[in-house]
């Protein structure tokens, strides 16, 4: 499954929405009840299914899912 197959899980199940599809370019305003709290649950979600740990000043660097996707890709390679 690739990393992009595995957020779309992640995804569906935060936001409880089995029709949600995830792209590069989706950003949280594209996601109805992407607030704060979603999003932290968002991350812990991403960091435990790569068992990757993102850094906090990283995390304010993603303005896209792409920007999410490449960087997990960049930690899963080194890990």
């Amino acid at each position: 499954m690739t990393v992009q197959d595995r957020l779309q899980q992640i995804f569906r199940e935060i936001f409880s929405d089995d029709d949600l599809i995830v792209s590069d370019t989706m950003t949280a305003a594209d996601v109805p009840g992407w607030d704060s709290l979603a999003h932290i649950n968002l991350i812990y979600a991403v960091e435990r299914e790569f068992s990757i740990q993102i850094a906090d000043d990283r995390l304010a660097s993603f303005t896209t899912v792409g920007d999410m996707r490449e960087h997990i890709e960049e930690l899963s390679r080194v890990h």
